[in-house]
């Protein structure tokens, strides 16, 4: 099952952390089984990291966790605190005692997978949230934040995988698209800029101010999830966005080189989805993602043999 989600860091200052429950409750109903989650994975970082020529300190900056705390104080560097995470789980008791949630929750932060990591720290007993040893009270301080941090992440998904018994949340983004030395990112920006300035655009735009300016409401933050996820959303995302790209007249083909890292990516993060659903065949799985992902999460996972898309829309009912 696709939900596809605003950013909630986008919404105005009327957003409370709250607001989102009547979401987290349906989601959570639902019983799925893994989460997956528009994140980075701490092993792609990893690997970005030492291609410097290929990712620039922006990008890593941009969708990269730092581990850099938690590895000095684990001593595990990436690699290893994601082996290291995967050993715990192999032989992860029924009721693990709370110094072992804290535990893999510090070895979740070196893994460079803080969303995993919150999960272990939301299923804590609140008393139970603390520093200890290893998990210092600066990463203790850092997860206790991000518990209301506005971000569909941490607020939802992380929430939802915790209610549901899960113990960690799969990040299946993937930034690692490369098309060669930049020749002109200034033109590149201006040339999409130019083409996003359509008819659709701002009637996604205004359609957004009405939702947010109804966000105080009761089934406000809903009201936005069902609008994100009804079925013509997709094709008003693709008219204002990627279509209007595609007919970009720049010699360079700006628009057309846009589409190519779009749908390289997009690719990318269902093909992570896939290997996740082949690890238990039969998983139940919720994908979280930025509504514009979602007509294309949709349309390729559709391709795939042996996975059966859920209809979100009754579960927001």
């Amino acid at each position: 099952m696709v939900l596809g989600s605003p950013h909630l860091s986008t919404l105005p200052d009327t957003f409370r952390p709250e607001m989102v429950e009547p979401l987290v409750t349906r989601l959570a109903e639902w019983r799925p089984a893994s989460i997956a989650v528009e994140n980075s994975s701490g092993l792609l970082c990893d690997t970005m990291r030492r291609q410097p020529a290929r990712h620039d300190a922006e990008t890593i900056e941009s969708y990269c966790f730092d581990t850099t705390a938690a590895r000095q104080t684990s001593g595990l560097d990436v690699p290893a605190a994601n082996a290291e995470a995967d050993k715990m789980l192999a032989d992860w008791p029924e009721n693990p005692e709370p110094g072992m949630r804290r535990r893999l929750a510090l070895v979740f932060l070196a893994a460079g997978e803080p969303a995993s990591a919150m999960v272990q720290w939301l299923r804590l007993p609140v008393q139970e949230r603390r520093a200890d040893g290893d998990l210092t009270d600066e990463l203790a301080a850092y997860l206790h934040n991000r518990t209301t941090r506005k971000n569909e992440v941490d607020l939802v998904a992380a929430q939802v995988a915790a209610r549901s018994g899960l113990d960690r949340i799969w990040s299946v983004d993937d930034q690692s698209y490369y098309a060669g030395p930049s020749s002109d990112d200034e033109a590149y920006g201006a040339a999409l800029t130019k083409a996003w300035d359509n008819a659709a655009t701002k009637a996604r735009m205004d359609e957004s101010e009405a939702l947010n300016a109804q966000l105080d409401q009761p089934d406000g933050v809903l009201q936005i999830y069902r609008a994100f996820n009804a079925p013509s959303y997709p094709m008003q995302a693709y008219r204002s966005d990627w279509g209007a790209a595609l007919a970009e007249p720049s010699p360079e083909a700006f628009g057309r080189r846009y589409v190519s890292y779009w749908e390289t990516r997009n690719l990318r993060m269902v093909a992570n989805i896939r290997e996740v659903l082949g690890r238990a065949p039969g998983t139940r799985m919720l994908a979280i993602v930025g509504a514009s992902h979602k007509g294309y999460y949709e349309a390729y996972l559709n391709q795939m043999r042996d996975v059966q898309l859920v209809d979100v829309m009754p579960v927001l009912r």
